[in-house]
């Protein structure tokens, strides 16, 4: 079985986020990147059909030079061979083509990609893929068994959980539930020093434009002052309800 998995590089939630350019445009100055956690739960699975079941596991990038060191720790977690598309990461469906193109010329099984990634929180990308490679779809991923040509996942609905069969070529947007947070790998000193032999393909871009611009960006409004109250003065507690948050 062939695996792909899609690896955003997304900024450290730890990272203080800035815009520059009149709020138009990230500031990477001083943020330090990792693997999207989505995208993290799914390389994790991955690792477990190559090793369960001798699968053979690519991970891919659309992204610049900058975007390596992501993809050199996949490979030190475990994957066989990196694939950067050389290609800006400028809309969900300017990146979905560029991967679907990957999916075509590699003949995937299966690719795994997170349900979103944390930067933009699209949620767009894992569905058109799959809508321009026709193959099977399921979002929302927790669970996921392949045996052969088939497959059974889980995924997470709306007051419970759906169990569903498909075969493959599939698609999954993977998240959080896919393994256990326990599960994930990070990588050892034999696995740094064997990525450095496994290939790193870079690859150019085919075009593909963009379909949406950002237009802006705000940051969220920071929390107001707060008052406290004594337990035992509840008749001020009630009256701030009252005549200034006016909620009672």
């Amino acid at each position: 079985m062939k695996i792909l998995v899609c690896i955003s590089h997304v900024p450290d939630t730890t990272s203080k986020i800035n815009f520059s350019e009149g709020d138009t445009k990230f500031d990477t100055n001083g943020v330090q990147f990792v693997i999207n956690p989505n995208d993290e739960f799914g390389l994790t699975r991955a690792m477990w059909f190559k090793e369960k079941q001798g699968a053979h596991v690519t991970v891919v990038n659309v992204g610049g030079a900058e975007t390596e060191p992501t993809l050199r720790k996949a490979l030190a977690i475990g994957a066989d061979a990196a694939i950067r598309v050389n290609a800006a990461a400028s809309d969900g469906f300017s990146v979905a083509k560029q991967l679907a193109n990957v999916v075509k010329e590699g003949a995937y099984d299966l690719v795994i990609a997170g349900r979103e990634s944390i930067d933009y929180n699209g949620g767009m990308v894992p569905g058109m893929i799959a809508g321009l490679t026709n193959a099977n779809f399921v979002n929302n991923c927790i669970g996921l068994e392949v045996d052969g040509t088939s497959a059974k996942a889980e995924r997470e609905i709306d007051g419970g959980k759906e169990t569903v069969s498909t075969g493959l070529p599939l698609v999954i947007g993977g998240q959080k539930g896919l393994v256990e947070e326990s599960d994930l790998r990070i990588p050892n000193m034999r696995g740094i020093m064997m990525a450095r032999k496994k290939p790193l393909t870079v690859i150019e871009g085919t075009e593909a434009n963009a379909e949406t611009t950002s237009i802006k960006f705000e940051k969220p409004t920071p929390k107001g002052s707060v008052k406290l109250v004594s337990a035992d003065n509840l008749d001020e507690l009630v009256s701030l309800l009252h005549n200034e948050a006016k909620v009672i």
